[in-house]
């Protein structure tokens, strides 16, 4: 397992180098100029067609604009949200939130370009199901020559839309928070039984395809989201004295990395601590991933500009306020700097320690319900990767391989899922960005056509 574990350490150290860096961070930076910073400047109106003002129940698609958000926010509210930015503070320190941010500020500009490609070229499944997603705009988009790099997306899509991460650190919150503190012994058969749990909780939803797992997530996504805000703010209104303290910190540890222990790469500490806080911001808002795309993509509307807006609010909603949530509280109670826990451990600990009693069981319940929705949106993008490869006759079959990944993810250790999960969601970014840069101008083309028809 050792050896294994290196393997794909080194694995995901190597595609999460500096030519990936420079693609998602270079190429988001070229969309919002190239854009002109239209994500901003188009905010407002962005909140007015989630709202449904511009809803038309006879448009081309399965789903309507919230629902399509709430699928891949579903996905991308969960844990990376809660043990990402623990893991990406336990390595970097407090800078490694600015990075983040960062990342955040330009996956805005980067969901708006591949969300509307997913719209503005949409093709068909073998079943003759309009489909959206980066395996279809770039056939649609750039023609058939270019089959290889939307062969290659599915494929890395098949192992990186897996729940394991997901899976692992709920397992894990259920042993630290639930189970030892009541004496229950824990080891393989209480972590597999928690994975069987889970994977019926899945099974009972993933199977009824995208429509019950959009109409799921609609009501989970923002409860979860406005619980997790009450019960951060409670935690900031008990450390109140440290907030601006901390909040300078994110800002001037991002540029001299005094707290970062992981290993120096292109531009030394520095250098790692950056790689750090865009690889983790990636992970939990996916933008240039490519997996949001594939949710967008399903949305009822005739106008591709419409969800590119909806869907650059996704990057806001994940990373530049529930991260920020959890960094703070972990930070504030200064629980970073005195406990070895990693992960959602980490964050346990800080909400345990501001609200005594019932913070821990506050974090279960919001952790619960990020990932068990979580669980829903990945299974619908792995479904249609191979909807995409082998027809979409064949799509029941991943179903079989996503439930049993659960009960992987329950048993399986931290550090080699991680390096996993984060090894293919690179893979999956290459072809995302290349098809999107090569696209853009399509995309101001149609954003110019739609903002002088309103």
């Amino acid at each position: 397992m050792e050896i294994i574990d290196n393997w794909i350490a080194q694995f995901a150290s190597f595609v999460w180098g500096l030519p990936l860096l420079i693609l998602l961070t270079g190429g988001g930076l070229y969309f919002l100029i190239f854009s002109r910073f239209l994500p901003f400047r188009y905010f407002g109106h962005a909140i007015n067609v989630l709202r449904g003002k511009y809803d038309n129940p006879n448009d081309p698609g399965q789903i309507n604009h919230f629902e399509a958000l709430t699928t891949a926010l579903a996905a991308t509210v969960g844990m990376g949200n809660i043990a990402g930015v623990a893991v990406a503070i336990t390595i970097g320190g407090p800078g490694a939130i600015f990075w983040m941010w960062v990342s955040g500020i330009i996956g805005m500009s980067t969901k708006f370009f591949t969300c509307t490609l997913s719209v503005l070229y949409r093709g068909k499944d073998s079943e003759g199901v309009t489909q959206g997603g980066p395996m279809y705009f770039i056939i649609e988009g750039l023609g058939q020559s270019w089959k290889p790099l939307a062969i290659f997306f599915s494929v890395a899509g098949l192992i990186g839309a897996l729940p394991i991460f997901n899976v692992n650190q709920l397992t894990q919150a259920i042993n630290d928070i639930l189970l030892v503190p009541n004496d229950i012994q824990i080891g393989f058969s209480t972590n597999l039984m928690i994975g069987v749990i889970l994977a019926v909780l899945a099974a009972s939803v993933i199977l009824g395809g995208l429509k019950r797992i959009s109409s799921i997530t609609v009501r989970l996504v923002p409860s979860m989201v406005i619980m997790y805000f009450l019960a951060v703010l409670v935690i900031l209104l008990v450390n109140y004295q440290e907030i601006p303290k901390y909040l300078m910190m994110i800002f001037t540890d991002a540029f001299v990395a005094d707290n970062y222990s992981g290993d120096p790469r292109v531009g030394g500490i520095v250098g790692g601590l950056i790689i750090l806080g865009i690889r983790r911001g990636a992970f939990s808002n996916e933008a240039g991933i490519g997996t949001a795309p594939m949710a967008h993509g399903a949305a009822k509307t005739s106008e591709p500009v419409r969800e590119g807006l909806v869907a650059m609010l996704g990057p806001f909603i994940d990373t530049i306020i529930v991260c920020t949530l959890t960094a703070l509280a972990i930070l504030v109670t200064g629980i970073w700097q005195t406990s070895e826990s990693n992960g959602v451990s980490l964050t346990a600990l800080a909400f345990s320690q501001a609200i005594p009693g019932v913070g821990q069981y506050i974090l279960l319940l919001c952790i619960s319900i990020f990932s068990i929705s979580s669980l829903f949106s990945y299974a619908y993008y792995g479904t249609k990767c191979m909807s995409f490869l082998l027809g979409a006759d064949k799509k029941h079959y991943y179903n079989g391989f996503y439930l049993f990944s659960i009960l992987v993810g329950a048993v399986t250790s931290l550090d080699i899922i991680l390096n996993l999960i984060d090894g293919f969601f690179a893979l999956m970014a290459i072809p995302t960005m290349i098809a999107t840069i090569l696209l853009s101008k399509n995309v101001m083309h149609a954003a110019k056509k739609y903002f002088s028809s309103i």
